[in-house]
């Protein structure tokens, strides 16, 4: 793969550090089209162009940015500082780049990043106005993150993360995140949409969980490579103006999916989930963090909608496996009978299984079958679930009746 260098000379635009940048006309250059301003760093100038949120701020249908307690979160990404952090210590970053191979030849020549600071989510973007501009970028960024302890990315510890590496190892600048926690949110993203949404690329998230769209001025991300190598050659900053805009909606995104996750769980029932397979995803999730009672709950709650036929089987046996996984059976059967008396069927059926095979109660056991029976027949089902419930609960039934003797 040809790196930055290469594809400048065959475009014939000169770099380098003894250089100077190439000549531009004043009405095209980058202030001309983003707010923004030229900050000295020590090691040279950068352009930044800077916003502020405010508390009041929803990007879509998401709650403000300003995610509380990231408890089960951090628990997820096996980091305890996620949720002993304060939100000021998290910085939210993201990169547009000379290309997607990585490695020396990628230069990252915007970086998007933002943090909390006095009630205010504050998004700076640097700008590499010419290759030899980048150790003033990485300088510039160094500075903004100095008093963060925690980043968050999405796909940022596969890409982003380690291309700064690489670029702040190839000028030899420290690099300023280096111990930080690193929150990644799009494995939790997969972890949590891979089986109802066809993708989980941040902009569809935004779009079909924050349900919020960008408007047309933003540019594509498979042309921004382009339009970067296209300035440098002719020196017009106007379309990188819609890059700008689509690197800040990432990361406000960011901070908008990590606040809607963490309110999915943190409080599920409450309106936030909606999809029972939604449901049955978090309950995955909570059953390998070990919070088994808590997973039972949400299988349940997502047996409760119109799953499809592969996915409710799916969810029943899952939400089998952990019952006995469980042990502690007199919570069981308080969740049981708590769940019953909404008229849960499943409840009903596993409390039948729990007095027919370990209180050896077969009586007790044809009460709760048949109490099972009679809402399965009432409620209103899709026809495959339905016959899934009557098939199990009259093979119980016709067991317990012969071992009663009617």
């Amino acid at each position: 793969m040809s790196s930055l260098a290469d594809k400048l000379k065959s475009l014939g635009v000169k770099t380098g550090n003894s250089l100077p940048a190439p000549s531009k006309p004043a009405s095209q250059t980058i202030d001309s089209f983003v707010a923004g301003s030229f900050r000295p760093t020590p090691l040279g100038e950068v352009f930044v162009s800077e916003q502020a949120y405010g508390e009041e701020y929803l990007h879509g249908n998401s709650s403000p940015l300003f995610a509380p307690s990231l408890s089960l979160i951090a628990q997820w990404a096996n980091d305890p500082r996620i949720s002993s952090l304060p939100l000021s210590k998290f910085a939210f970053l993201d990169t547009e780049t000379s290309g997607l191979s990585g490695g020396t030849g990628t230069y990252a020549f915007l970086v998007g990043a933002a943090r909390f600071i006095e009630g205010k989510f504050v998004l700076q973007q640097f700008f590499m106005r010419d290759p030899a501009e980048e150790p003033a970028l990485l300088e510039g960024l160094a500075n903004f993150l100095a008093p963060c302890e925690a980043l968050v990315t999405f796909n940022g510890k596969s890409f982003d993360a380690p291309l700064l590496v690489t670029r702040y190892s190839l000028h030899r600048i420290p690099v300023p995140f280096k111990g930080y926690a690193h929150l990644d949110l799009l494995p939790l993203a997969r972890r949590l949409w891979r089986d109802r949404l066809p993708s989980r690329a941040l902009k569809y998230l935004e779009e079909h969980i924050l349900e919020f769209s960008r408007t047309s001025e933003e540019t594509p991300g498979y042309e921004i490579p382009w339009l970067y190598f296209d300035y440098l050659r002719t020196g017009n900053a106007q379309p990188l103006a819609g890059v700008f805009y689509h690197n800040a909606m990432d990361v406000v995104a960011m901070a908008a999916l990590l606040n809607y996750v963490n309110e999915m769980t943190s409080n599920p029932y409450e309106g936030r989930v909606q999809h029972g397979l939604d449901f049955i995803a978090l309950g995955k999730l909570f059953e390998d963090l070990g919070h088994l009672d808590e997973s039972a709950r949400l299988y349940e709650r997502g047996l409760e909608f119109g799953l499809e036929e592969s996915d409710f089987g799916v969810a029943v046996k899952r939400l089998s496996i952990l019952q006995k996984k469980r042990g502690d059976m007199s919570q069981a059967i308080k969740l049981w009978e708590d769940a019953a008396a909404k008229d849960h069927i499943y409840a009903h059926i596993e409390l039948a299984k729990y007095y027919e095979h370990k209180a050896r109660d077969a009586k007790t056991s044809m009460q709760w079958a048949r109490s099972a029976r009679e809402l399965a027949r009432k409620a209103d089902l899709p026809s495959y679930v339905r016959k899934h419930w009557l098939e199990e609960i009259d093979h119980r039934l016709s067991r317990l009746e012969r071992k009663a003797g009617l």
